[in-house]
């Protein structure tokens, strides 16, 4: 029987392919995982050292301009004189009137040494892309003001507004943010801003500081380009040994193990040669040698087994004939009479004999013993799926194990699919313990479902006590008898379908 459905079948899908699949993918998972890493610790430990040389430098200018003179200056700077000139200068493109309105509140001369210091050191200071002084304001202002910038820069945008950076917004002059990587307008930038402070300790404005990157990531795209090149050429590398490898240690033994396999054809009468033993080189001390070995151990025991039986069918036609002819000399009972014809254990009408042997103890003295019922599973779906061959070995199975269990008591065949065990002495004293057994070794077989239907011993098992109100055997089998249904029952309910 199978699950299948009809014209459906399992895509087969071999155990090379399967190895290839996973060792290219782990191959590929390594080089990426590998190559992500690599590059982004470079990249980290780049960016780590803009971000500290833009830190530095910021920091650095504004340690050396002045913030009183920082904070008059913004002071002239937002009055609305000032940016009436301002504005007028910027649409003039004229810096004079500019540089006389600062000349005459005092302060050009602090202002041109201030943006020719900050100039000079934008010059001299490698990679600085641009340097310059903010009147940040107050943290939830949107618009800062430019204070000073280099000398590339008119004059007239000193009091110039902008739009305050989003990274700014909401940020006091003294909690500046950690330096940033971006890119915008001017290209990547690392950018940073620190506070310019005054003789009081309050912080005036700040120094910004940009260190352009262009370059550097241009280069950080080459490096992944050469990065992912070399992943691809060494997981190539990889992958062309691994499956080089594979091949010679696993599939090309298993590919010749399964076309021998197919070669076994054992027969009664069959060497192992003639029936095609399993027989190559193969002496790898792994597990393709174990499977190997395995394949070819069980095949002689095949043919090991097909030799005895031979023998054994040949022993027993003798002692049957032997058995028989004895029979015939002292007279006994016909084996039909007393002994069941195909167990060979005791008959229905052996149990009636015996049975009405111990009715006569019972009434004669006090007996302890036990009445064991048993009632096969599933008889009549394997008579009716695999035939009554198939069925008959399915019943001296169960009887097998039946008999296995109770080796000091008689055993009786009293129905097509029913046994009975009357249990004294030595299987009464451990009887419960047996039955268990019994019932746990038929749960077991069943549940093998790798065998063949009439190869899943099952039967439901029920055992009943004698009592001194006893008096005779019949009402203690009725007991087992009910006891067994309650077994049959449960094996229903926990394997499901019909149960005959």
């Amino acid at each position: 029987m199978t699950d299948k459905e009809p014209g459906k079948e399992k895509r087969r899908v071999s155990i090379a392919t399967k190895m290839y699949v996973f060792v290219a993918a782990i191959v590929v998972m390594v080089g990426l995982g590998t190559t992500a890493i690599a590059y982004r610790a470079q990249a980290n430990q780049i960016d780590s050292y803009y971000k500290q040389n833009t830190a530095d430098n910021a920091r650095n200018f504004a340690s050396m301009v002045d913030g009183d003179f920082l904070r008059e200056l913004e002071g002239v700077a937002a009055s609305e004189e000032f940016q009436a000139i301002r504005d007028a200068a910027e649409e003039a493109g004229d810096e004079a009137p500019v540089e006389a309105y600062l000349r005459e509140a005092g302060l050009w001369e602090q202002y041109s040494e201030t943006r020719e210091q900050l100039s000079e050191y934008l010059r001299n200071m490698d990679g600085i892309k641009y340097l310059y002084i903010i009147a940040h304001g107050d943290k939830d202002a949107l618009e800062d003001m430019y204070l000073i910038d280099d000398d590339e820069n008119p004059i007239y945008e000193t009091g110039y507004y902008e739009e305050r950076e989003e990274t700014l917004r909401g940020i006091d002059l003294t909690d500046m943010p950690e330096p940033t990587i971006s890119y915008g307008d001017w290209g990547w930038l690392c950018s940073d801003f620190k506070p310019v402070y005054d003789s009081n300790g309050e912080a005036v404005c700040i120094v910004g500081c940009d260190i352009g990157m262009d370059e550097l990531m241009t280069e950080r795209r080459r490096l992944l380009a050469i990065l992912v090149t070399g992943m691809l050429v060494f997981t190539s590398v990889v992958l062309a040994i691994s499956v080089f490898f594979i091949n010679r240690a696993v599939v090309r033994p298993l590919n010749a193990m399964t076309g021998e396999m197919k070669k076994f054809a054992p027969s009664q009468n069959a060497d192992y040669e003639q029936a095609g033993v399993i027989n190559m080189n193969i002496r790898s001390n792994d597990e393709i040698g174990e499977i190997y070995h395995g394949i070819r151990d069980m095949q002689i025991s095949i043919i090991d087994y097909l030799r005895d039986l031979i023998r054994l069918q040949e022993d027993k036609a003798r002692a049957e004939h032997d058995l028989q002819d004895k029979e015939k000399e002292i007279g006994k009972l016909s084996e039909e009479t007393y002994r069941d014809a195909l167990t060979h254990v005791g008959s229905k009408a052996f149990y009636v004999k015996k049975s009405a042997e111990l009715n006569e103890r019972i009434a004669a003295e006090q007996v302890s013993f036990a009445v064991v019922m048993v009632d096969m599973n599933n008889l009549k779906g394997i008579n009716d799926v695999h035939g009554h061959e198939a069925g008959d070995e399915y019943i001296m199975g169960c009887c097998h194990m039946v008999c296995e269990a109770f080796r000091h008591s008689p055993v009786f065949r009293v129905g097509g699919d029913e046994f009975v065990a009357l249990l004294t002495g030595g299987d009464y004293e451990n009887r419960r313990k047996i039955v268990d057994r019994l019932r746990a070794d038929f749960r077991t077989s069943y549940e093998k479902t790798d065998r063949d239907p009439w190869l899943r011993y099952s039967a439901a098992v029920g055992i009943a006590d004698s009592t001194p109100e006893d008096e005779s055997v019949e009402p203690v089998l009725k007991r087992a008898d009910e006891a067994m249904y309650e077994d049959k029952a449960a094996f229903k309910n926990l394997y499901g379908g019909e149960v005959r």
